[in-house]
């Protein structure tokens, strides 16, 4: 996939006005120099939720969201990177950079052609169902009605080896882009055939609604597998997909919660009988990236499976997939079926409401963890308790750091009193650890380090730092100063570049958040004094690492002597010391 040039990044967020991009989908209310809203997010009553224009970057005190016009558009619409781009560039009137690489011009020549061959396909199968009374039989007798069909763009495909391959595989170049997409299988012999063959056809669509794979019923027990899902592609990784996710988003307007089943028809069903919020993991577990893909989508998971081994196997693997990615406010419940039924079986049988009270009743994650590690360990001896706290903390690691992550740590230590406190609990509490005494505060404000000072500085005006010229502050050893150091670098190649797209450099790494919470607050003081700010600052810092140079020449000289350069180094940086005052 082609990059697009930082540059024209910096550019579309100058000329996209976050307050514009967000208000045309929030109700927004000017706070001062900001805007608050209810976050869009997080279930809140009272604002928490604000957005700078000068800093082009919103941030919610209540849930920790923030980001970018572009990072906004991901996340409340739901789009991917490109397209969010794509989007706010179509409002801004730019044209977004393509690659002029040759082959990456004909990868993306090859990937239009490829989708181009599944939606022909789709097409064909779309039409072959009205022609076959047996396929409408079948989604008949499944209570499938024409609405939900066409929702789905259920289709069939013909019995027979060539049904597909004598409609759309008129020349080479055709075959060749229908068995890429795989949409034919080929035998020992080399011969091509119809890799779908008299079953219904389940269309599997991309976040922009394209259609990248199928997944084949059979309509009758012995035909062979029950379903048969098309082969990884350039187009299609069924690690990375969920089937109906294209039609939850269309379905709601905002995604409250997902509701992961098993089967196409789970699927389907749900969404006929009126609940419009499930997807289908495609014959596989699931994996890391469904999980993130499901958060990313709606605040709320459920799990929905059957309630044998082999369900609470698969249920296990989901949280393995869930557990490192249970940031603050997002929740996970496991739903374990009657034996024998389905949610297709069980939303026919007992409608929307009686489904919903059943999810409503759901196990949460932490239930679940606490309760699968503990299965046949005696928590009433000492080793019992041991193994679950070596069972439990590997897993418990991988929790981003937050409230819930200190919760579970809290619960093991109730339940095996591992980091429990000396002298016993009989509360059922376990308390957090304490913090350490808060440094009182001069004038009424928390006293920052030289380095954080210039750092907050940057993050309310980057240019700023563009401003600043040249200074010597590498192999400074401060808390913090790489990367401050590493913003620095950053705002003067990209001297235009907003609070927003600067936090943005940082994601996914430790210092984000800090950084994120740092460009939340309001600098009291104006550009100029900002400017003074700075400058001062990275003296101070400057002179910090001529004092720093002196000391480690003075203890070289005290151990083992100086060489030539040595010695002169240090006549010429205690002339300069002494110049400084």
């Amino acid at each position: 996939m082609a990059r697009i040039p930082d540059a024209f990044i910096d550019e579309l967020l100058a000329r996209s006005d976050i307050v514009e991009v967000v208000g045309s989908r929030v109700p927004l209310k000017r706070k001062g120099k900001e805007y608050e809203a209810r976050c869009p997010f997080h279930d809140e009553r009272s604002p928490s939720f604000y957005v700078s224009p000068t800093k082009q970057f919103y941030h919610c005190f209540g849930c920790g969201a923030h980001g970018t016009a572009i990072s906004f558009l991901m996340n409340y619409d739901r789009l991917e990177f490109l397209d969010a781009v794509d989007e706010l560039a179509k409002r801004a009137g730019m044209e977004v950079p393509r690659d002029p690489n040759p082959r990456s011009a004909q990868q993306a020549d090859d990937s239009r052609d490829l989708y181009a061959a599944v939606e022909a396909a789709n097409r064909f199968f779309i039409k072959q169902l009205a022609g076959s009374e047996k396929a409408r039989a079948y989604l008949d007798g499944r209570g499938v009605d024409a609405r939900v069909a066409e929702q789905f763009q259920i289709g069939y495909a013909p019995d027979g080896y060539s049904a597909l391959k004598d409609a759309l595989g008129k020349d080479a170049r055709r075959m060749t882009l229908l068995e890429r997409a795989g949409l034919f299988s080929r035998n020992e012999r080399g011969h091509v055939y119809d890799k779908f063959r008299d079953r219904v056809m389940f269309p599997i669509f991309d976040r922009r609604g394209r259609p990248i794979a199928f997944g084949g019923r059979v309509m009758a027990k012995d035909d062979g597998p029950k379903y048969l899902n098309s082969p990884e592609t350039p187009l299609f990784h069924k690690g990375r997909e969920l089937y109906g996710l294209w039609q939850v988003r269309q379905a709601n307007q905002k995604i409250e919660r997902l509701v992961v089943v098993e089967g196409y028809m789970d699927v389907v069903s749900l969404f006929q009988y009126g609940v419009p919020q499930a997807v289908a993991t495609l014959g596989t577990a699931t994996t890391p990236d469904h999980a993130e893909l499901l958060f990313r989508n709606a605040p709320d998971v459920y799990f929905c499976f059957d309630g044998d081994n082999a369900g609470r196997k698969a249920a296990w693997k989901a949280l393995e997939s869930v557990i490192p990615r249970m940031k603050d406010g997002r929740q996970a419940f496991f739903l374990f079926l009657p034996d024998g039924e389905d949610p297709d079986t069980i939303v026919r049988k007992e409608g929307a409401e009686a489904f919903n009270a059943r999810l409503a009743q759901a196990t949460p994650l932490s239930q679940f963890f606490f309760d699968e590690l503990g299965r046949e360990i005696n928590l009433g001896t000492l080793d019992g308790r041991a193994r679950l706290a070596e069972r439990a903390k590997p897993m418990l690691a991988q929790i981003p750091d937050g409230a819930f992550g200190d919760l579970m740590r809290q619960q093991l230590a109730q339940l095996t009193g591992v980091g429990a406190p000396a002298g016993g609990n009989n509360t059922g509490f376990v308390p957090p650890p304490p913090r350490p005494a808060a440094r009182p505060a001069a004038a009424g404000t928390q006293k920052r380090s030289l380095v954080r000072g210039v750092i907050a500085v940057l993050l309310q005006q980057p240019s700023l730092g563009a401003a600043l010229g040249s200074h010597q502050l590498a192999g400074l050893r401060l808390p913090g100063i790489d990367l401050l150091l590493e913003m620095l670098a950053l705002v003067d190649s990209r001297p235009d570049i907003s609070t927003g797209a600067l936090i943005a450099h940082f994601e996914g790494r430790q210092e984000q958040q800090w950084l994120n919470t740092l460009a939340a607050q309001t600098l009291p003081g104006d550009e100029d004094s900002w400017r003074q700010e700075l400058h001062d600052a990275v003296v101070q810092l400057e002179r910090q690492l001529l004092q720093q140079r002196l000391e480690e020449l003075q203890a070289k000289q005290r151990s083992v002597g100086l060489d030539d350069t040595d010695k002169y180094e240090l006549r010429e940086l205690l002339k300069v010391r002494a110049g400084l005052r």
